[in-house]
Parts: C-alpha cells; sequence; structure tokens
C-alpha cells in the first residue's frame, strides 16, 4: 500500500504541501513561543489593553479631534486617518501631473520632451528619502517668516510656518444638507443610468438629473438656513489666522512624494498610450477630430486596459511610501505607531497593527482596481 502511495504523483504532492505546511506552522509557533518567553523575562505584557490607556504624547496636525490625554487607540485612529488622506491626495495629484509627463514626453516639441526626460530621469535616479530631505529643508529653512510670506494667488500665503490658503466652511444647520447630497448623488447616479441604458434617448436624463440635484440641494440648504462662508487667511502676530493650512512637514512630503510618483506613472500612461495602434490616430483624424479629442475619445479609452494593471501596483506603492513620513516629522500611521512603542515596548503589537492596516489598505484598492479593469474590459468587448 505505502509503495502504491509512493509512485503516486498526487499523493506525493500532498504530502509535500503537508510537510510544507507543518514546518511553516512550527516555525512560527517557536517564534511565538521565543518571543513570549524572552518578552516575559523582561517583563513586558503582551496583549493589547495598552490601547486603552492615555497616550501622552502630542500629534501636530490630524483632522480629527486629539489631545494627549486620548487612548492609544485613538492616536492609531488619527495616524490612520492622516495616512489616508495624504494617499489620497498623492494618487489624485501624480496620477494628474503623469498624465500631463506622459503627453509632455510625446510632443514632437524637442524642448518640451528635453524637460519632460530631464525630469523623469533624475527624479527616477535620486533615491526618495534624499528628494523628502531636500523639500523639507527647503520648506522649512529657505522660505521667508510669516511677515514676509510669499503671496503667490490673492488669499494664499507660502512662508516657513507653512501653506496658507482661504476655506469654505459651513453655517446652519447644516443635517438637511447632507441628507440632501446623499439624495443628489442617487438622482445623478440613476440619471447616468438611464443616459447610459439608452432609455427614451430623446430625454436629456443627464440634464434633468443635474436640474433635479441642484434644486433639491438648493431646497434643503434654504430649508436650514445653511450657508457657505469664505475663510481667508490674515497675518496676526508672528502667524496666520484662519483659513486652512499645511504644515511644513505636510507640504514637504505631499510635493516630495507627489513629484516622485509622478515621474513613474507618466512612464506607465505613456506606455499604455502608445500601445494603441497608430491606425486608431489615423481613424480618428480621418473622422476630423482634432488631437485632443482623439486622445480623449479614442486613444485613452483604448489605453486604460493597458494603463490600469501596473498603476494598481503604483498605486500601492504611493501608499506604502507614506510610511518614510519620519524622515520629515509627518504624524502618519507608521509615526504613530513607532512613538507608540518607544513609550510602551509593545513592539509585536505594534508591528503587527501596523501590517494588518497597510494590508488591509493595499487589499482594498487592489480589489477597487480589478473590479475598474474588469469594467473597462467588458465595456471595451461589448
Amino acid at each position: 500500500m505505502f509503495k502504491r502511495l509512493w509512485f503516486d504523483g498526487r499523493a506525493r504532492a500532498v504530502l509535500a504541501q503537508l510537510l510544507i505546511a507543518c514546518a511553516f506552522v512550527g516555525t512560527v509557533g517557536w517564534l511565538a513561543w521565543n518571543a513570549h518567553a524572552n518578552l516575559t523575562q523582561r517583563g513586558i505584557a503582551m496583549g493589547f489593553d495598552y490601547l486603552g490607556e492615555a497616550a501622552r504624547f502630542p500629534i501636530a496636525e490630524s483632522l480629527l479631534a486629539y489631545q494627549p490625554t486620548d487612548s492609544y487607540g485613538r492616536a492609531f485612529l488619527v495616524g490612520l486617518v492622516n495616512t489616508l488622506y495624504i494617499s489620497a491626495l498623492m494618487i489624485a495629484a501624480s496620477t494628474l501631473l503623469g498624465f500631463g509627463l506622459a503627453l509632455a514626453r510625446r510632443s514632437r516639441h524637442p524642448l518640451v520632451t528635453g524637460v519632460a526626460t530631464v525630469y523623469l530621469e533624475a527624479v527616477r535616479n535620486t533615491p526618495l528619502v534624499v528628494q523628502l530631505l531636500f523639500w523639507y529643508s527647503l520648506v522649512t529653512i529657505n522660505l521667508p517668516p510669516a511677515r514676509q510670506a510669499l503671496q503667490p494667488l490673492p488669499g494664499v500665503f507660502l512662508s516657513v510656518r507653512g501653506l496658507f490658503f482661504p476655506s469654505l466652511s459651513l453655517q446652519g444647520d447644516t443635517q438637511p444638507l447632507w441628507w440632501a447630497l446623499g439624495g443628489a448623488a442617487l438622482l445623478l447616479w440613476g440619471a447616468w443610468r438611464l443616459a447610459r441604458r439608452a432609455v427614451a434617448p430623446r430625454m436629456p436624463w443627464r440634464g434633468l438629473g443635474l436640474l433635479a440635484a441642484v434644486a433639491l440641494v438648493a431646497a434643503a440648504a434654504g430649508w436650514g438656513g445653511a450657508s457657505l462662508h469664505a475663510d481667508v487667511p490674515a497675518l496676526r502676530g508672528l502667524n496666520f489666522a484662519g483659513g486652512s493650512a499645511f504644515t511644513p512637514e505636510f507640504t514637504a512630503l505631499l510635493v516630495g512624494l507627489t513629484i516622485y510618483s509622478a515621474a513613474f506613472s507618466g512612464e506607465i500612461i505613456r506606455g499604455g498610450i502608445d500601445a494603441v495602434p497608430a491606425g486608431q490616430w489615423e481613424a480618428a483624424h480621418s473622422l476630423g477630430l482634432k488631437p485632443g479629442a482623439a486622445l480623449r475619445w479614442i486613444v485613452v479609452p483604448q489605453a486604460l486596459r493597458v494603463i490600469i494593471p501596473p498603476m494598481t501596483s503604483q498605486y500601492l506603492s504611493i501608499i506604502k511610501n507614506t510610511t518614510l513620513a519620519l524622515a520629515v516629522g509627518y504624524p502618519d500611521l507608521s509615526f504613530v505607531i513607532t512613538t507608540t512603542i518607544n513609550q510602551t515596548g509593545q513592539a509585536i503589537e505594534g508591528v503587527a497593527v501596523l501590517m494588518a492596516v497597510y494590508l488591509s489598505i493595499s487589499l482594498s484598492v487592489s480589489l477597487f482596481m480589478n473590479l475598474y479593469n474588469r469594467r473597462i474590459l467588458r465595456t471595451q468587448r461589448a
């Protein structure tokens, strides 16, 4: 019987997999036991009970309300929101800048192509940490003080304190307005679906949906008395007050990572555009379409099926590169967890949380991009 099983290929494959699984489980178990023994010997208790204790360290900037007396769990949440916020901004900014770089690389003007090529080669062949430190030193050292702040646009001020710009705020009862915005989004989605399905094609469904959405939001704003208020920053003492602000750490991280990521995104987009057969350009020109219209309606929709898969990996790299915020002092999740480990000594728990959070974010982004990619492929096949 054993001889027959030994010469059975499927049986040998199952046995090999069982041996590998046992070796893996045994290795993980040994590492866990060894870590537990060493931590017990040093008097460090394992577990996540410390998340309810007071953090006792400040966070320089956050989108959520936070005080040093808040718990470590609250500090982790603040760092997570900061990470998601900077990641979303960098993905959007690097995609737009990368698209411009892709068009510049394909330009027939030698100066435009040369400048884009020099930019790409210089950025891609320089370490990211060096670029972040360069932008941080530029923002924190070479910019003027608040009283001599640069004003590139009306109401926008740039100084060693950061970037200050006007912001809009809602005043009055805003609850009906938020409900109306949700209803307006559903109206626009329904109108878009009706227009795409060609139900009663002579009806301007998109225009009607837009008018209905605007009327709903306006009625809700009038009912609740909500209104927009412009808050412009103004110099008061040694700093600006009012409006919104980007700190030097946030500005350096956003600019550095956006410029670095846009170089890779630009090459991905350029490769996708170049993958579209030249006959598609010629067909578009024969129909009388201008280059911009041909790019928008003919080339880019076909290039997306080539662009989206590598752009998914690029977006994941952008999210993981936010951990370099430590280099410039921006309080993202890795910064908060590192500070927590230094105070509590709960290194294993902290690293486990960091790995789990970034794994969850990466899987969510991959799922969304894969679903979008399938929709693009299904639309093109139809």
